[in-house]
């Protein structure tokens, strides 16, 4: 009955997308219905823990401080009067309006209040079942309340494993760096402490085995399906293949109170980057990577280009190791496509569903399914912008939006001859699961 009343609700509000876009002789809406049929498993995103009356606000949904970011426009698509979500409020809360007025919305915070109340820990799930989505990839310092496996699972942060020092000349670069270099540093003493290490290592075979081998294992028994670096928010992502004895050296001057010259830092890093990936590759752990244009107004989009990681895929050392870029990226897409022909590089579309419109995801997936379907996942990266637009809106908009520009996309692909109806809707089925089930051993059988 609930499986039913799922597909239902998933249909109506993508008929209400469908009909704001052109339609392809009635093929797009054809393929969209049959995608709303499928149940989702989604690569990423930051879901928020239930809190009770008198809690602190869940903190825990990334390893970064965004809130402590200074100001910068946000994409005109995620700015709170975006009509666009009126009709997640209607879908979620009953919101009896059609304007977004301040008097609404404050009404609307009253119901969204009452529906959580009423669900409790059920809340984070019932979400997920009016929007067909079957299991998400929760990236977060800790899983808490309501986020239970196997609805959801965990993805854990590692860049506080490649960075074993503060790094005060990065801090004082730009204020976002010091804030985000300050939140790596508190994550890093957490790891320690978990891993019921007092001190720093001297040397760094036992910073490797003790810290990190040690948080990699311990999280993987305690759930992790997959760990995530952030670095494209801290440095370039140019991570280069490094002999040990070098890393080894720089790390040892470090840990007695030795100073770096430029460069020896980075040199580090980049040995731990690798050391990471390596050792999350042995624990069939996939390493997700952050490779896209980011927020605030003082990131590097440079050094977020996926081809400076073209490298690391290609390293004979790291071929057990599955890597996924998330967020596709963006705007170097059609790097990313090349990088998806390697066996252990996968691509998710997160962000782009919140940041782009259908039209424009939709010619991106195509450039991906010409190349290697089998290697494109769905992601949402359902985010928590404000009260009013919290990681349950933004979850709407990102499935939705998902939806449309994939049946877009094959609907393109059919018109042009490129696949069948048929073959067109099994690539459907990996992008929305398949894939994802196949790359994480989940069961596939819905």
């Amino acid at each position: 009955m609930r499986m039913r009343f799922v597909a239902s609700t998933v249909l109506v509000l993508l008929a209400g997308c469908a009909s704001r876009t052109q339609s392809n002789g009635g093929l797009e809406d054809s393929l969209l219905s049959e995608i709303a049929k499928i149940k989702v498993i989604d690569n990423h995103g930051h879901p928020l823990k239930v809190v009770g009356e008198g809690e602190k606000p869940d903190e825990e949904y990334d390893a970064l401080t965004f809130e402590e970011m200074e100001p910068a426009p946000p994409p005109l698509r995620i700015r709170d009067d975006n009509p666009e979500y009126i009709t997640a409020w209607k879908l979620f809360y009953g919101y009896l309006h059609n304007d977004m007025s301040t008097a609404h919305v404050k009404n609307l915070m009253a119901r969204k209040q009452k529906v959580m109340r009423e669900k409790g820990a059920a809340y984070p799930a019932w979400i997920l079942d009016q929007l067909g989505i079957e299991t998400l990839l929760a990236n977060r310092v800790a899983m808490g309340k309501g986020l239970d496996a196997p609805r959801f699972r965990w993805v854990s942060y590692v860049d506080a494993l490649m960075l074993p020092f503060p790094d005060e000349a990065a801090k004082d670069e730009n204020p976002d760096y010091r804030s985000f270099y300050r939140a790596q540093e508190r994550l890093q003493t957490r790891y320690r402490d978990e891993s019921g290490v007092k001190a720093l290592p001297a040397t760094l075979e036992e910073y490797e085995k003790q810290i990190v081998t040690a948080t990699l294992e311990r999280q993987k028994r305690q759930g992790v399906v997959a760990v995530k670096f952030e670095a494209a928010y801290l440095r370039a992502l140019d991570f280069a293949r490094v002999d040990r004895a070098p890393a080894a050296a720089v790390y040892a001057r470090i840990a007695r109170g030795g100073e770096w010259q430029p460069g020896e830092y980075k040199l580090l890093q980049d040995h731990l980057f690798r050391f990471i990936s390596t050792e999350a590759g042995r624990l069939k752990l996939p390493v997700h990577i952050h490779a896209c244009g980011g927020a605030g107004g003082y990131y590097k989009l440079g050094g977020t280009n996926p081809a400076h990681l073209d490298g690391v895929f290609s390293d004979p050392a790291l071929r057990k190791t599955m890597f996924v870029l998330v967020h596709g990226g963006w705007p170097y897409t059609k790097e990313t496509a090349f990088l998806i022909g390697k066996p252990n590089v996968y691509v998710d579309m997160s962000a782009l569903v919140f940041v782009l419109y259908p039209r424009q995801v939709s010619r991106i997936l195509r450039d991906w399914l010409e190349m290697v379907p089998e290697h494109v996942l769905y992601g949402g990266d359902v985010e928590p912008f404000m009260p009013q637009i919290n990681w349950e809106e933004t979850a709407w908009l990102t499935a939705t939006t998902g939806r449309k520009a994939l049946s877009m996309a094959l609907a393109g692909m059919i018109e042009d001859g490129v696949v069948t109806r048929e073959k067109a809707l099994r690539m459907a089925r990996g992008v929305m699961r398949g894939n994802a089930a196949s790359l994480y051993g989940f069961p596939d059988n819905p």
